[in-house]
């Protein structure tokens, strides 16, 4: 069960971000409203949610969950592969020291960002992508292993991060999409495959067993439903349009 989540406020710079989307601009208004919309379901999740002011200096940074890996056992600072990104990550370690003691940090030669990993009990799945390289990922699985904590990796074709195509929803239930589908590494869970048409709603997130969604995909969040979850849905669009979802605007732990 979490009990926390960090989450930092976009900013009007967003129009700056990142994309392969191809999606039009973000509106920086009716984000920060689909912001607000998400911090309230956190909320109602049973999480304390500590604000970050936005930053204008980084378009993306309210995409905080690629700059932190927060574990039960350590915090773990990424080292963004994304150049614009790398400066990110001092502001999170100062926030990720209010609730952790134990702080490790990805180095060069190697690059993670945090959307790229997959917590699965205490088995951590690092996808290797544009963003995340074999260095930080044999970093990354160094320091789980240090903390009594396992990782593998899994080779990415197409999409951008690994949870873009994937989500645990604890209980052994997997959400996957496209590439996934058929990857042995899943085997054993239990998959709830998301048709191609919908596959932004890959990006969902379990929290105390209340599963968020993205709004508009109804095959997928019958599918959830339909396995016992409580299910919101959250208006997310402007975020997409920055390759963003949901598992990308929190850390929680």
């Amino acid at each position: 069960m979490f009990t926390n989540a960090i989450v930092r406020t976009p900013g009007k710079s967003m129009i700056k971000g990142l994309t392969t989307a191809h999606l039009g601009m973000p509106d920086p208004e009716l984000a920060l409203l689909q912001h607000q919309s998400y911090i309230k379901a956190l909320t109602e999740c049973g999480l304390d949610v500590t604000v970050m002011p936005a930053d204008e200096d980084f378009p993306d940074s309210t995409f905080v969950e690629d700059t932190a890996l927060l574990t039960p056992h350590c915090a773990i600072i990424t080292h963004p592969g994304a150049a614009s990104r790398k400066g990110e990550t001092a502001q999170i370690r100062e926030a990720v020291s209010r609730f952790y003691s134990d702080i490790e940090e990805i180095i060069e030669p190697g690059t993670v960002e945090a959307g790229d990993v997959l917590m699965v009990g205490g088995h951590y799945y690092i996808g290797l992508s544009g963003r995340t390289n074999r260095a930080g990922a044999n970093q990354l699985m160094q320091i789980l292993e240090g903390y009594g904590m396992t990782g593998s990796t899994i080779e990415l074709e197409h999409v951008l991060h690994l949870k873009t195509g994937v989500a645990y929803l604890e209980h052994n239930n997997l959400v996957v999409c496209g590439e996934f589908v058929d990857n042995p590494e899943f085997a054993r869970l239990n998959k709830i495959v998301v048709p191609n048409q919908e596959a932004y709603a890959a990006n969902s997130i379990w929290v105390n067993d209340t599963v968020l969604v993205p709004a508009g995909y109804p095959i997928t969040t019958r599918k959830i439903a339909d396995l016992g979850y409580a299910v919101v849905e959250i208006e997310m669009t402007e975020f997409q349009k920055l390759d963003g979802g949901l598992s990308c605007l929190s850390l929680r732990f």
